[in-house]
């Protein structure tokens, strides 16, 4: 199965796996959220901040999470601690969307994400070709495993006052190419790209791609990888980005699509996400 038909059988392999990389298999669970006031009185008070700072430990209240079908990711919603992707399902079955579109019309090129976190979306990329029985595309996941860079106001001022860069979103390369194992999708197909946009991904240019989807959250990472792969994709092909709700990302698309006079219309994915088709 090459061109994007798919069996019952595989349709739940997909449905599981992506599930499995959004951590929805398990659940209700108990989580922990912090109290934002102390109980008790003054001198109570007193004592339980003492502690806490002293044992680097925070005050939380236990509630129940139901983790079924998160349709939208992101910051803003609970994730799962064994979750391999934050971004919900709505977007991820936006990705499976425009790949299997692509795929059923022959629209030449591989895949990629720029700004993988574990790998989760990628993982279900994968995934995808094995269900289709594709075994001449590959899977590009492109990271610096570092985290996000820190802003350079500077020369993008869209960036100015970001602070993705002292979020704990860094996951090494090893503990990525471990959760494709996890999976048994490690292999030939995949390629790893590491390092920051702006050393890597001039190295990919001349590469043929069928969809492209973005996930740096800066202008620079967002206008890096639009510089770096757009003329590459495909006409027909697919453009995601996952970060359009993000003020300075959606500057850099802005800013893009003006200066290479693109027109293809927007299309919403949810509330945080969007896309288009290169028609030209």
């Amino acid at each position: 199965m090459t061109d994007g038909a798919i069996t019952p059988l595989a349709e739940a392999y997909l449905e599981l796996l992506k599930r499995a990389v959004l951590g929805e298999t398990a659940g209700p669970v108990t989580v922990y959220q912090p109290v934002a006031t102390t109980p008790g009185g003054r001198f109570t008070r007193r004592l339980l901040k003492r502690l806490l700072t002293s044992e680097d430990v925070a005050l939380a209240r236990p509630t129940s999470e139901d983790l079924s079908r998160r349709a939208e990711g992101g910051q803003a919603i609970f994730v799962p601690p064994w979750a391999l992707t934050m971004i919900g399902s709505r977007r991820l079955d936006n990705v499976e969307s425009c790949m299997r579109s692509a795929l059923e019309e022959g629209i030449p090129g591989d895949f990629i994400e720029t700004g993988v976190w574990k790998g989760g979306t990628t993982i279900f990329m994968r995934g995808l070709l094995r269900a289709l029985g594709v075994t001449d595309r590959r899977v590009c996941v492109a990271d610096s495993f570092e985290g996000a860079p820190a802003p350079d106001a500077a020369k993008y001022p869209a960036d100015r006052g970001s602070v993705f860069h002292t979020w704990d979103l860094a996951v090494d390369l090893a503990t990525v190419r471990e959760n494709f194992a996890r999976f048994n999708l490690l292999d030939d197909q995949v390629e790893f790209v590491k390092g920051w946009f702006r050393d890597t991904l001039p190295g990919l240019r001349g590469r043929t791609w069928a969809v492209v989807r973005l996930d740096g959250d800066l202008y620079e990472s967002t206008m890096d990888a639009l510089e770096n792969l757009y003329d590459d994709l495909a006409v027909g092909g697919w453009l995601i980005v996952d970060d359009y709700d993000i003020e300075a990302c959606r500057q850099a698309v802005t800013d893009f699509r003006a200066a290479k006079g693109v027109t293809d219309e927007i299309k919403p994915v949810d509330g945080y996400g969007v896309c288009w088709r290169k028609a030209g």
